[in-house]
């Protein structure tokens, strides 16, 4: 059992409250997720030229701006950092594939989390509300976000078992349920390349959606063919730099709530998680439909 949460922002004025009106919505979902918690926010995108790359140092204690020294060293060009605790956004105009393979050779104790012009991720173990403490959750701004709690069922707590998971650019997910064909997806997807960090079923499914948009699917398209490929039960909540997306399985077991309103789109496995939200008692509520595709875009 986890909680899921997702929040995007219509109104421009929103968006300096986004992590404010995020933080009771994850809060919310601690007894669904007292594990660990985690979440990507959406910014304005850094530029066509320049990439983010959050980086998680854990209990290893990062000289950030060494890190940033030797860095500059070995690859050129302007790199800047923002420290956040144990967490950093490395941002720069240097190929971030390149990026991320120095940093896995040359500095293995910092885990890259993410890659994109807007994506921003953190996640670690603990109470999500001092998850959410430790961080600033409160503090950040954007367009939109994706959130989780986690109760582990099938894989260690750990921040690297913790959601969201990524995959290739300004793309995450998160999951409510449990794939009863992980290892299958694993052994399809190995041979073409794609890599794994975890032995965690989510993870397949990521991998899986990363595929697909290799291959040249849109979102939808991917998820259109997860249908097919990913067995069990799942509440899907995915994030692009545009876009909230959020499905469930054929049997639509795990819970999932909307409330849209003029001014934002708010998601939470139960309704508890979104109660505080402005004019939420004119919001239109509704539950998402078995196998039936919702999202929407800023």
């Amino acid at each position: 059992m986890c909680g899921i949460v997702g929040l995007l922002v219509k109104r421009p004025a929103l968006r300096e409250r986004l992590g404010a009106l995020m933080v009771p919505m994850m809060v919310g979902m601690t007894e669904r997720g007292p594990d660990s918690a985690g979440l990507a926010v959406y910014t304005a995108p850094v530029g066509e030229s320049r990439h983010k790359l959050s980086l998680y140092a854990g209990q290893h204690a990062v000289d950030w701006s060494e890190l940033l020294r030797r860095l500059s060293q070995h690859i050129g060009g302007v790199h800047e950092i923002a420290v956040n605790g144990n967490h950093a956004v490395l941002t720069s105009a240097a190929d971030p594939d390149g990026i991320a393979a120095w940093i896995g050779h040359d500095a293995p104790e910092v885990a890259v989390l993410s890659v994109g012009q807007s994506i921003d991720l953190y996640k670690d173990v603990g109470a999500p509300a001092d998850i959410a403490e430790r961080y600033g959750f409160k503090h950040l701004r954007g367009s939109h976000l994706v959130g989780h709690t986690r109760m582990a069922t099938e894989s260690a707590v750990t921040p690297a078992h913790a959601h969201p998971f990524t995959a290739g650019r300004d793309f995450c997910l998160v999951h409510n349920g449990s794939l009863s064909n992980p290892h299958l997806v694993r052994k399809k997807l190995e041979p073409l390349g794609i890599t794994f960090e975890t032995d965690n079923d989510t993870e397949a499914a990521c991998r899986f959606f990363e595929w697909r948009l290799r291959e040249g699917d849109d979102l939808k398209t991917a998820v259109t063919r997860g249908f097919s490929e990913l067995d069990g039960f799942y509440t899907f909540l995915m994030g692009t730099d545009r876009e909230l997306l959020i499905v469930r399985d054929a049997f639509a077991c795990k819970p999932a709530v909307v409330a849209e309103t003029d001014d934002y789109v708010a998601i939470a496995s139960e309704f508890r998680s979104l109660a505080h939200l402005p004019d939420i008692s004119q919001a239109a509520l509704f539950e998402p439909k078995p196998e039936e595709i919702y999202s929407w875009r800023i």
